[in-house]
């Protein structure tokens, strides 16, 4: 059992690397092997519409043939990966830029323009997606957020055909010192107090994810 956490945020080592280290630590406790990919460490592009994914005949139809940084972990998603998990801060009402194009590469190549939206993913894969919002959780809703998150999983869930899970973190902890920037819409003392009691359920919550992904049989239950 191989479980890749893919990291579409910037930050390494701030909320959604955090969790997403603690899904791989739930992974891990049930024997799991791990991997972790920080997107913004790799040189990539998202999907510049050659359609050589949709070509009849082609051999890599199904697959994106753009060579570059981000190539060799669609191929480890594709043919050694178990279950993944994707994270991402939520950027004005959608995923990270990073993520974005990500996702283009993963879920556009195997998409069939069948009349039914068939898909040529070899293989159900589970997947779970860690969204990490400096807003409340009734703001998020106010926002209109839940339709992001039920698409994204509806997406995951048809094209790579597996079972898809969601965690949101909400009204995070943006800054160590908010004093340093113009953020007097925030309370500090209130951020920090979250980020000490609510954040560590949330890892839990994270770690419990990561133990139902690697557990067949736990994600049935």
């Amino acid at each position: 059992m191989k479980v890749m956490a893919i990291n579409g945020s910037p930050r390494k080592g701030w909320n959604t690397a955090t969790l997403l280290e603690k899904t791989l630590e739930g992974a891990a406790s049930r024997g799991a092997e791990t991997e972790s990919v920080h997107l913004y460490d790799l040189d990539y592009k998202g999907c510049t519409s050659c359609f050589a994914c949709k070509v009849a005949g082609n051999p890599t139809r199904g697959r994106c043939v753009m060579k570059d940084a981000l190539a060799p972990i669609l191929d480890r998603i594709a043919d050694g990966v178990d279950a993944l998990v994707l994270g991402s801060p939520v950027y004005f009402g959608d995923v990270s830029g990073q993520m974005r194009c990500f996702m283009e590469r993963l879920l556009f190549a195997p998409l069939v323009y069948s009349k039914d939206y068939a898909t040529a993913f070899p293989r159900p894969l589970p997947t779970a997606f860690v969204y990490t919002m400096n807003v409340t959780e009734e703001l998020a809703a106010e926002a209109g957020y839940n339709r992001l998150f039920n698409t994204t999983r509806a997406l995951l869930e048809r094209i790579l055909r597996g079972p898809s899970e969601i965690l949101t973190c909400t009204d995070t902890l943006q800054f160590e010192d908010y004093s340093r920037v113009i953020a007097d819409r925030f309370d500090p003392e209130a951020k920090a107090a979250r980020h000490r009691d609510v954040f560590p359920l949330d890892c839990r919550r994270a770690f419990d994810l990561g133990a139902r992904l690697a557990d067949p049989g736990a994600r049935q239950a």
